[in-house]
């Protein structure tokens, strides 16, 4: 494939799907249905959450697919629709190649004292803290180049990372997008103590499985919704308590990342949430005062991503950056194909 070749991204996440078709000058045309392409696509990249042992981007053929299947009870919110995705897309597209693109590729840097689980030897090498977003946060850390950079990707599902001179070095989500901060309907991290309490009193592992996955995160605190918009715009007390209990978890990632760091130099909010929500990043930020984190409660009103919103006294720069998984995931699949490789 020539560098002037269009590619559509495929980006299924747990609660969008984007399609966008990327030029080789990197201009990005958003396009509603696979039913309505543009003439010219040279190749699809498909962002994947969870490949398992795959990592660095691949040509989808028989076999990777069959492995994405296999990865699905790892990502279950993720993998399925990013698999129908890529059918839908292979049947409309059949004489281009399809590249997958991971998520957990950004994360293959985290050194083992972070990704390594306190587990008997002959369960750690499967089960290992992968880290996710990672098309995102690569993103976010090319744009505010920083030393010490933790990296607050909220939405649908929400991840705090660590970012050493743009390497990643920790991360909140860990095997799976389980693990971590409270997200939309997804629990966070939760003590297995009390989950191996719920199926020793009867609860099947399918019916733990769909509440961790779908019952619970802000829409359970809440009682009504996992969409901060829509939390925000409430009266009630159980809103507010869930857009608490969310700031007060990502506050404290984050202080745990400026341990994994050394110290902070800035923080960046991305994703649905971090761009948009004036709320949460003012909650958040208000529990890092200790860090030399300070606001400019007018910049964070009125921030448009790309845009600085600390103080000009803040310690710690804070910036909103607007998410470009689709310029990533494109980079990396233009790579791989230019150089006639697999993987």
């Amino acid at each position: 494939m020539g560098l002037a070749g269009l590619i559509l991204v495929v980006n299924a996440g747990s609660t969008t799907l984007k399609l966008n078709v990327v030029a080789a000058d990197e201009s990005v045309t958003r396009v509603r249905s696979l039913d309505r392409l543009p003439q010219g696509i040279d190749a699809v990249a498909h962002r994947v959450v969870h490949g398992g042992d795959l990592r660095e981007p691949v040509r989808i053929d028989g076999e990777v697919e069959e492995r994405l299947h296999r990865a699905v009870e790892l990502a279950p919110l993720h993998n399925k629709p990013a698999i129908a995705a890529i059918a839908d897309a292979r049947r409309v597209l059949p004489g281009v190649p399809h590249v997958a693109v991971f998520d957990t590729a950004f994360h293959a840097t985290i050194p083992p004292v972070a990704a390594t689980y306190a587990l008997p030897e002959e369960w750690r090498n499967e089960i290992r803290r992968y880290g996710f977003h990672g098309l995102s946060v690569q993103w976010a850390s090319e744009r505010v180049p920083v030393a010490r950079l933790v990296v607050c990707h909220l939405g649908g599902g929400c991840s705090i990372t660590a970012v050493r001179d743009g390497r990643s070095v920790d991360t909140t989500m860990g095997f799976t997008p389980l693990e971590g901060v409270p997200m939309a309907t997804r629990a966070g991290s939760v003590d297995p103590g009390a989950l191996l309490h719920l199926l020793r009193r009867g609860t099947t592992v399918e019916r733990l499985d769909h509440a961790l996955e779908f019952e619970s995160g802000l829409l359970a605190l809440s009682g009504r919704s996992g969409e901060v918009s829509e939390l925000e715009r409430a009266e009630d007390e159980a809103a507010r308590f869930a857009l608490d209990v969310l700031a007060y978890r990502v506050a404290g990632a984050v202080a745990a990342m400026a341990v994994a760091l050394g110290g902070l130099d800035a923080i960046v909010f991305t994703a649905g949430i971090g761009e948009n929500s004036v709320h949460v990043r003012r909650r958040v930020c208000s529990r890092l005062a200790f860090l030399g984190v300070s606001l400019d409660d007018e910049r964070n009103a009125n921030a448009v991503a790309d845009a600085e919103i600390g103080a000009q006294s803040s310690a710690v720069r804070v910036v909103v950056v607007r998410a470009r998984e689709e310029l990533v995931a494109a980079r990396a699949a233009r790579a791989l194909l230019d150089s006639g490789g697999r993987a």
